[in-house]
């Protein structure tokens, strides 16, 4: 699986951006994509998922700010970010999952920084 990430940035406090994700390869059986931020000195961490059933899940911190989307079609996650903030300055990831028996396959994307100024 190769995923392949763009659209981040640099932007103002309470601005917006839209990150994309294109998977592409063995795409076939992939559960879920997603996308990850690890900030400097920080572990990475979940900011959003969705399933291929449609289900998400986001982390508290960007709840309400932060719209996770798929097209299925195009074989896309989208990641629509709003009111944004300096804490959401970050290096970006992309990520794919499929469940297999027992055992969890991750695939990244290259990373894309965002950058918020206050």
């Amino acid at each position: 699986v190769q995923l392949q990430a763009s659209g981040g940035g640099l932007v103002q406090a309470g601005g917006s951006l839209r990150l994309s994700c294109a998977a592409s390869g063995s795409i076939f059986g992939i559960n879920a994509m997603g996308w990850y931020r690890q900030a400097p000195g920080k572990q990475r961490e979940l900011v959003a998922a969705i399933t291929s059933g449609g289900k998400t899940n986001y982390a508290d911190s960007v709840k309400g700010r932060f719209t996770i989307s798929r097209d299925n079609a195009k074989n896309t996650v989208f990641l629509q970010m709003n009111s944004l903030k300096p804490e959401d300055t970050a290096v970006y990831y992309c990520n794919a999952r499929r469940l297999g028996v027992g055992i969890t396959y991750d695939y990244w994307g290259q990373g894309t920084q965002v950058t918020v100024s206050s």
